[in-house]
């Protein structure tokens, strides 16, 4: 190990200490944040970000080849760690269990940065009640071509049917595209019923806004809409949450705003530099999430109102899974994404005529949860297309396996 690998620096954080390696190692090159540049960003907002991941388990999410690499999904607490870090075992359908690092205070949280994670992925329970979720999530998830404007016309929608069944949303960027919009809620639902809750909202924002958003699960299906991500709130489902840096070169992060900023907050804006100042000035704008505690009796009144959501229809070919509705085509399945679009381009070359016609929103990137990292799916939806001009289905660009080499337990 080099002089410079094998450095550290230890940070007094109240009471404790807090080792930090390789704390001038350079994690975001364009701004030239370090290390201990991030740890000391989330040491500055911490009374935000212990707001929105404090007291909760949490997967962590380490990028320890740098933000340029896939992240690797770290669900079980590290053997070694110090003995005042908390942890909570939650049990999953699976029959699988894992025992999460729960974070609550500034130290707590400086040492999982040190390990690596950048955005903070807590569940939507706290520590003391794991199986009655607290939080209700709605993640605004634009499709290709959606601009800004369109997010936050659904987002004030979303605000509305909120407010019209008795609960507050606290927006902020997602640090990526799009927008969450976090509800505080009674722990007197399991989490079926707080994600059907979460599902009628977002059938309701569709209804009220017609082609701006859609609560369809399926991707080909949305067109160039906001998809109300209601399957966030499913048990084994993470979001960053406030305050945690995304993966991104500008170094974003996810920022809670105010209703009266969000129409003009493009989520470019929000970096580690601007949300160290916009923190020192203003404060955390979601201060008041935890004494707006909200009931889902009114939501999920409208879901029985509503009925249950059509479903999609079975494949013809015995299998039980669903037979899309849209002609699709796969064309790669990739360790990474730039691999992935790598493949999408081949194809292009081969296919000019077709890709001339394809619109944004027709070429499918979806990022695929493996045993513990992702891995990239390209889909191209062919509905725009003539149909004596669409492609067959061809080999894959590229064929890509996350399950190889994997063992499996059976019992």
């Amino acid at each position: 190990m080099s002089p410079k690998a094998s450095t550290a620096e230890v940070l007094q954080i109240d009471d404790r200490e807090v080792r930090i390696s390789s704390p001038d190692k350079v994690v975001f090159p364009e701004p030239g944040l370090t290390k201990l540049d991030v740890v000391r960003y989330y040491l500055a907002v911490a009374e935000g970000a212990l707001r929105g991941a404090g007291g909760r388990p949490m997967v962590l999410k380490r990028f320890v080849k740098g933000i340029d690499q896939e992240a690797f999904f770290q669900k079980r607490a590290p053997e070694k760690r110090p003995d005042w870090i908390e942890t909570a075992t939650l049990h999953y359908a699976s029959g699988n269990s894992a025992e999460e690092v729960v974070i609550r205070d500034a130290a707590a949280l400086a040492w999982v940065v040190n390990l690596g994670c950048l955005d903070l992925n807590p569940h939507p329970v706290r520590a003391e009640d794991l199986d009655h979720p607290d939080e209700l999530r709605v993640d605004l998830d634009p499709m290709p071509g959606v601009e800004w404007a369109q997010i936050v016309d659904v987002a004030m929608v979303s605000r509305e049917v909120l407010a019209d069944h008795g609960l507050v949303g606290w927006p902020k960027t997602s640090g990526s595209r799009g927008l969450h919009i976090n509800v505080r809620i009674e722990p007197r639902w399991d989490y079926r019923e707080v994600r059907l809750a979460a599902e009628t909202l977002a059938r309701e924002v569709e209804n009220r806004a017609p082609g701006m958003a859609s609560a369809r699960w399926w991707k080909e299906e949305r067109g160039e809409s906001v998809f109300v991500d209601f399957n966030q709130n499913a048990k084994d489902r993470t979001v960053a949450s406030a305050y945690s840096i995304r993966p991104l070169p500008d170094a974003r992060v996810s920022t809670p705003l105010d209703w009266s900023e969000v129409r003009g907050s493009h989520p470019e804006r929000f970096t580690v530099a601007t949300v160290l100042e916009r923190f020192a000035d203003l404060g955390d704008p979601a201060a008041g999430i935890d004494d707006a505690v909200g009931s889902l009796d009114r939501l999920l009144a409208l879901a029985e109102e509503l009925g249950p959501a059509e479903k999609p229809p079975k494949s013809s070919d015995g299998s039980g899974r669903r037979a899309s509705t849209m002609p699709l085509i796969e064309i790669a399945r990739a360790e990474t994404k730039p691999e992935a679009l790598e493949g999408l381009e081949r194809w292009k070359a081969r296919h000019s005529d077709v890709a001339a016609l394809l619109h944004p929103a027709d070429v499918l990137v979806d990022g695929m949860r493996g045993s513990s990292s992702l891995w990239y799916r390209i889909r191209v939806n062919l509905q725009h297309v003539p149909e004596e001009q669409r492609p067959e289905q061809e080999p894959l660009e590229m064929d890509y396996d996350p399950w190889a080499g994997k063992e499996w337990n059976r019992q």
